[in-house]
């Protein structure tokens, strides 16, 4: 357990400055500090100012600027990451006006990018946040052979742009059954079709950027699909595959071979058996959701519990997605998926890494989050005992260093 603690240390919080400040500064103490990339600070406290984390120890070390906001726990620990979700694309009711998630008019469409469609008011964004996660990988959901791009953002609200972190991130391509029956009339009627489509894309990509370097006159208009896979194929962007089956998971590493691209596994189903291969190719996963049904004759039929222990025991990077799913509500709490290959082999700190530091290596920004660092943004998540219990809060949660919910849940 994160929390040795027996009680429910609630969290509390006081200052005659609160609300004079959309920033205030802020003293975070916990029984246990959990820095994530250093050891636990018992009994420790986190200074934040400005945004900004500018102390972290033991309690007795750090101090208590005239009029900071104190801010108490047993649990501190770094805000977590939803390393993909469609939270901020689909909405709570499942209907049209609040779906955003996709065009289905098309199998291949990269011209489409998260930030346009982000809506910082989700109530599913809510939701999430009032249980630790302070970012989040948006994106499109999988089916298309290729959907689009997502955005990294901070979880509070305003403005899009005020948030993104990363506004124009990852491409997001799938492979396996979501095409199959998604576009079935197009040419991805079966998994060969499904890799042809997408190589095919990133053939007319590799073709288009030699005919843009053409005199004016010769070269082709702007495409902006063909324009952000030539970005993939430059190193410029990385991709996001989307595949279950360990045959899939193949097919992808055969294509990020063929194509020289950098990529991220999502869903992994079956990675499990693909874990040294995986290893060996220096390709991080994405696993989830964890709990997702897994109907007897699907893709993910052979998804286990120890997933994300058995690819963390041969090397692979894991980080955790909420991912997506085509019923009500769409988006789920990653942390209880998290807990649940934390029970299986992973372990509360492997777990709680891969839920921090290892999703902000993945997505490319553990130079700004993912663990309570001098000179990191202060996101922060408070508790009032583990973490992965399901009987523990989140009492306070902190997105670069304003409160964004303070009420236990």
């Amino acid at each position: 357990m994160i929390a040795p603690v027996l009680y429910a240390a609630f969290a509390t919080m006081t200052s005659a400055a609160m609300g004079a400040s959309d920033r205030p500064v802020l003293r975070i103490e916990g029984e246990r500090v959990h820095t994530v990339t250093g050891a636990v600070i018992e009994n420790g406290a986190v200074l934040v100012e400005d945004g900004r984390i500018t102390a972290v120890g033991p309690s007795d070390t750090i101090p208590t600027p005239d009029h900071a906001t104190i801010v108490r726990g047993a649990v501190v620990t770094p805000g977590l990451i939803d390393a993909w979700a469609t939270a901020g694309l689909t909405g709570p009711r499942n209907h049209g006006p609040d779906q955003d998630h996709a065009e289905r008019d098309a199998p291949v469409r990269p011209e489409l990018r998260a930030i346009d469609a982000f809506h910082p008011r989700d109530p599913l964004l809510d939701w999430i946040r009032g249980y630790g996660v302070t970012v989040v990988n948006a994106g499109p959901s999988p089916g298309q052979p290729v959907s689009g791009r997502t955005l990294i953002a901070e979880n509070r609200v305003a403005r899009v742009s005020e948030l993104a972190l990363e506004p124009d991130a990852f491409v997001v391509f799938s492979l396996g059954d979501g095409p199959k029956s998604r576009f079935a009339d197009r040419g991805t009627a079966s998994r060969m079709g499904s890799a042809a489509t997408i190589r095919q894309a990133l053939m007319d990509a590799r073709d288009y950027s030699a005919r843009r370097a053409l005199p004016a006159a010769d070269r082709p208009p702007v495409d902006l699909g063909l324009e952000a896979l030539v970005e993939l194929l430059d190193g410029k962007r990385r991709a996001l595959m989307h595949a279950h089956r360990a045959d899939d998971i193949d097919t992808a590493l055969r294509l990020a071979d063929e194509f020289g691209i950098d990529i991220a596994l999502a869903g992994g189903a079956e990675a499990w058996l693909m874990a040294d291969t995986l290893a060996a190719a220096d390709v991080p996963v994405l696993v989830g959701p964890v709990m997702a049904r897994s109907w007897r004759d699907g893709e993910q039929r052979n998804s286990s519990f120890a997933c994300a222990a058995r690819l963390a025991d041969a090397g692979v990077t894991v980080g955790f997605m909420s991912g997506y799913e085509g019923y009500v509500p769409k988006v789920r709490v990653v942390l209880w998926e998290a807990a649940v290959a934390g029970a299986h082999g992973l372990g509360a700190e492997r777990t709680l890494a891969a839920l921090t530091i290892d999703a902000a290596r993945i997505l490319g920004i553990d130079d700004r989050t993912g663990s309570i660092e001098v000179g990191k943004r202060a996101d922060i998540a408070v508790y009032d005992g583990d973490p992965f219990e399901y009987t523990s809060h989140a009492c306070t949660v902190v997105v670069g260093g304003s409160v964004v919910s303070d009420t236990c849940r």
